[in-house]
């Protein structure tokens, strides 16, 4: 008798009906149940690994709503499993299941062992595509693992920070204690080494509220990648939604690593910061049509990608697919199956395992209807109504690989989003490229060209000015061109719009003048980054001068390339000052980090505006001068007395007034303090000027040199 089909008499096979819900697979004493979305295959199969690698298969009799699913029992947690699943081969009608491809879970809350890449991982044969592969993938690919996830959380909850006082640290999770001299060794690179002492005592005392990880769902690296002998460091090439990545555990890949996942979050939590995830929905590791059968594309390839016959009816589903993400896939967001698999996996990671938002890789791309963006689309509708979804901190990426995607400004609340418009003028600004002082003065005061006429505030505009993805800020100030040989791809790969400046030599320097021109510089960037209306979102190392040696695209490089150099020998701890104090200065002071909009007018009669901006000269900016494509210094000044928005019991809020100098020029600047009613002495708080250090007292009126390419920072006294 087959295993799995019900026997005479009334007796059970070892393979019960279960249920069509949950999706994945759920451990109960009793017996294990299991789900598997695949709507048009003809069979479908649980397949058992024992510890030797023995495989012993139980047919799914089960089929509801195209859920295929059946319950096993005295199946123990730490079980690995997977999927064979049978239906046509027909890949030009996006057909392609191959029983002799083991598939992932998509649903599996953890995954063990890695992939080889071999011939067997492929379902069509190499040498003829459109032939269906016979070979048995399993002693390649890797299995899904049944987990028992009980935790005890205790009193843990959503520290659940307003936006405006949230200051975000994106960070990988190796790469941020690899090198780590104060993490225990075995700790290091992993889960469990983001939660030491060394690490969440070192990110409260800069001034740090959230981490942001690069991906942690399961990943596997390109076979091409591979090939060259590398690794898929950045984690973008997800295949399991619901797996914490298994090479960042410390304890092990069958289980543990969902116990220490969580038990990161809750640490981090204790420490007063927020877990935001880098989330990689838009496509998956299984790549283009030639590329690997490891999950999705085994049980629904014709629903799950975008088809290059989408969205004009009656047009075949031709073997090809509707590529925007620049990774030979695009999930078809619109489809139910995939929509479903997406919300499922954001309220796990919200539910289960206690994070507090996520960032959205390549937003635009699940915004797709018919190929089409579409701001009223399932996906974010769907997540706009979530009880659970729509209260935690929601990032988009507002762009996918294609022109039409770039939707900087564009998405609905609550999102907020990676504003790039942001740290291209302040590149060019402190390179002295900016395209004039007017738009720069927009985005230091929150971007209101692209925020305000939809109705939402400032912190909608997340500010950077470097991330994963380019030069370090050590690097800004000193490459001018991308140098990436080590990739493999004879320096191709990566942008040549880095919008840097070497200051005069190509590459590392021991000249003093030299690298203090560029510490300073990068100084500088900080410390607008922080003081900027929105949220700062800082790139883990660059406030102590991480470099990658001129590598702009360092996705192939889990070696010292990446990872941050905890020596103090090299470190810019200058720059991690200023940007220590900016961050102080910004969690002290309300009126560094408001709301509401400036609007340019007093906040009550009599008072001061709101916002200012300075000439050099001591008189408020002009029409004119918002058109000299000569000025490159520029006053801010921001009043604490009273300020617009009011405190948490309706009270009016009063606070210290500001005066922020920007000087980009290579010339020094004379500036003169405006005579004004309501601030009459001020003191220097934040300095990258020597001949201004902080302490320095000044009065109305006053002239003070402002040095070449520097920020000074004054405050009421």
């Amino acid at each position: 008798m087959t295993p799995g089909l019900w026997r005479s008499r009334g007796e059970r096979a070892p393979v019960w009906p279960g249920r069509s819900w949950p999706l994945g697979s759920t451990w109960s004493a009793e017996a294990t149940n299991f789900a598997v979305h695949a709507p048009r295959a003809t069979a479908a199969w649980v397949c058992l690994f024992d510890d030797e690698g023995g495989e012993q298969r139980h047919r799914l009799t089960e089929q509801t709503l195209g859920i295929w699913h059946g319950a096993i029992p005295d199946v123990a947690p730490s079980t690995r499993y997977g999927y064979r699943v049978a239906g046509p081969w027909d890949p030009d009608q996006g057909l392609r299941f191959n029983p002799n491809k083991l598939l992932l879970d998509p649903f599996a809350r953890a995954v063990s062992g890695d992939l080889t890449v071999d011939p067997a991982i492929f379902g069509y044969d190499l040498d003829e595509p459109a032939a269906m592969d016979t070979r048995d993938s399993a002693p390649y690919v890797q299995r899904s693992v049944v987990v028992d996830d009980r935790f005890d959380w205790g009193e843990d909850r959503p520290l659940r920070y307003r936006w405006r006082d949230s200051v975000i640290y994106e960070m990988h999770v190796k790469g941020m204690t690899q090198l780590h001299d104060r993490v225990p060794e075995e700790l290091r690179g992993t889960y469990a080494g983001l939660a030491t002492p060394a690490v969440t005592g070192y990110l409260r005392d800069l001034g740090v509220t959230a981490v942001e990880l690069l991906p942690v769902h399961q990943f596997v690296s390109e076979p091409a990648l591979t090939e060259r002998g590398l690794t898929n460091y950045w984690g973008y090439n997800s295949i399991g939604y619901f797996a914490p990545h298994h090479a960042y555990s410390s304890a092990g890949d069958r289980g543990q690593q969902v116990t220490e996942f969580k038990q990161m979050v809750k640490g981090l939590h204790e420490a007063g910061i927020e877990v935001i995830l880098d989330v990689v929905y838009n496509h998956t590791a299984e790549a283009g049509p030639l590329g690997p059968t490891l999950s999705f594309r085994g049980l629904d390839d014709r629903g799950f990608y975008c088809r290059g016959g989408d969205g004009a009816p009656g047009a075949p589903f031709q073997d090809t697919y509707w590529d925007v993400t620049g990774c030979g896939n695009t999930v078809d967001a619109s489809n139910p199956f995939a929509l479903r698999l997406i919300l499922d996996s954001l309220r796990y990671w919200v539910t289960e395992m206690h994070v507090d938002g996520f960032r959205f890789d390549l937003m635009s791309a699940l915004t797709r209807v018919h190929h089409r963006v579409d701001m009223n689309n399932h996906l974010l509708m769907a997540i706009g109504q979530d009880p659970v979804l729509r209260h935690v901190k929601l990032i988009a990426e507002p762009w996918d690989a294609s022109m039409d995607g770039y939707r900087v400004g564009e998405f609905p609340p609550p999102w907020v989003e990676w504003n790039d418009q942001y740290r291209d003028e302040l590149r060019d600004f402190w390179r002295n490229h900016t395209s004039g002082i007017r738009t720069v003065a927009t985005r230091l005061a929150g971007s209101s060209d692209l925020y305000l006429d939809d109705g939402r505030s400032p912190y909608a505009s997340v500010n950077f000015v470097t991330a994963h993805d380019g030069f370090t800020l050590r690097d800004l100030v000193t490459y001018e061109r991308k140098h990436n040989e080590a990739n493999g791809e004879d320096n191709r790969d990566g942008t040549d719009n880095n919008r840097s400046w070497n200051h005069g030599l190509e590459g590392e320097t021991d000249d003093p003048a030299l690298l203090g021109v560029r510490r300073r510089q990068a100084a500088n960037m900080m410390a607008t980054l922080c003081l900027s209306n929105g949220v700062p979102m800082i790139t883990a190392g660059d406030e102590r001068g991480r470099t990658q040696g001129g590598n702009n695209n360092a996705y192939a490089q889990d070696n010292e390339t990446s990872w941050i150099d905890w020596r103090p020998d090299d470190a810019w701890l200058d720059v991690y000052e200023i940007t220590k104090t900016a961050l102080r200065l910004r969690r002290e002071h309300p009126a560094l980090r408001q709301r509401h909009w400036f609007e340019g007018r007093p906040t009550i009669r009599g008072g001061p505006k709101d916002l200012a901006w300075l000439h050099p000269s001591g008189r408020e900016m002009t029409g004119d001068d918002w058109h000299d494509p000569n000025l490159r210094a520029i006053g801010m000044f921001v009043s604490g007395a009273p300020l617009r928005s009011p405190g948490p019991r309706g009270e009016q809020q009063v606070d210290r007034s500001f005066m922020l100098w920007f000087n980009s020029d290579w010339l020094p600047q004379r500036i003169t303090l405006p005579e004004n009613d309501w601030v009459q002495t001020g003191e220097v708080v934040l300095s990258t000027d020597v001949r201004l250090p902080v302490g320095t007292h000044v009065e109305a009126g006053d002239r003070i040199a402002v040095g070449r390419r520097t920020v000074v920072v004054l405050r009421e006294v």
